[in-house]
């Protein structure tokens, strides 16, 4: 995707994504930090320390996913380098020399969080995971995300990897607007290569009305982490938790809080 074209994009993305919460009764919630918005308008619906940078665990892989969909062909076959085997954490347990699509990585990335899967796409993009790096945080830079820096694309803890609620519920809206980020972190199963069967790790999707995803997280420094989205009549709503031990039920409640008509 050429760059300036790209700018352009995120540009008006931006533009969708400024809004203030109301001035309803809010919820109590377990997390510490927390953020839910109407995707559509923008609107802040509620939120809770909002604006405090944290470590995100594998909700890094929501940019890796987004920026893999533009620049990688997950049409085509790419041969596994030895970078992306025997990655720290989550896996799919990738081979150096097996060849796997673009689409299978994504989704071996995307619903069971494949750190190894991850790198994979970071490189068959880039030609390095250092060089993709620097494209995640020039794009966090386009779309205003201001809070966000990218130190891998997978989301294991550094100290340079951080983002916010906020910034998280705004680069979500801008990544389902794409469709096959979005057919990814809906799927509740896939078989991809190799024959790996793999269930999506979101239990909102089986849980929630309406739900499309989109991606967990969880390291022992940065707690369980939860971005989520739901459609109902024609209206999506996307709500982040940060360090929320209680994060299913508390994903569960803000929906029905907030999908309710006097909500």
């Amino acid at each position: 995707m050429k760059r300036s074209l790209r700018i352009a994009a995120l540009a008006a993305a931006v533009c969708l994504l400024c809004g203030a919460a109301n001035g309803a009764k809010q919820p109590a919630v377990s997390a510490r930090r927390c953020l839910v918005m109407d995707a559509g308008s923008g609107a802040v619906l509620y939120e809770k320390n909002a604006d405090e940078r944290s470590l995100i665990a594998s909700t890094t892989k929501i940019m890796t996913g987004w920026l893999a969909c533009q620049l990688v062909n997950l049409d085509a076959e790419y041969e596994i380098p030895a970078e992306a085997v025997g990655v720290e954490g989550s896996s799919i347990y990738l081979q150096a020399g097996e060849r796997l699509s673009g689409e299978d990585l994504l989704r071996g990335m995307l619903l069971h969080s494949g750190n190894d899967a991850a790198t994979a796409l970071a490189i068959a993009a880039c030609g390095s995971e250092a060089a993709f790096v620097e494209e995640m945080n020039l794009t966090a830079q386009d779309l205003g995300l201001s809070s966000t820096h990218f130190a891998n694309p997978h989301g294991l803890d550094d100290e340079g990897n951080y983002s916010t609620a906020r910034d998280l519920a705004r680069l979500t809206a801008f990544a389902l607007c794409d469709p096959n980020f979005r057919a990814a972190v809906s799927a509740k199963t896939a078989v991809i290569g190799g024959g790996r069967a793999l269930t999506n790790h979101n239990k909102l999707l089986w849980r929630v009305e309406g739900c499309i995803g989109v991606k967990t997280g969880y390291t022992q420094a940065a707690g369980r982490i939860l971005v989520s989205a739901a459609e109902r009549g024609g209206r999506t709503i996307i709500i982040v938790t940060i360090d929320d031990p209680d994060d299913w039920r508390d994903h569960e409640r803000l929906y029905e809080r907030f999908f309710r008509t006097d909500a």
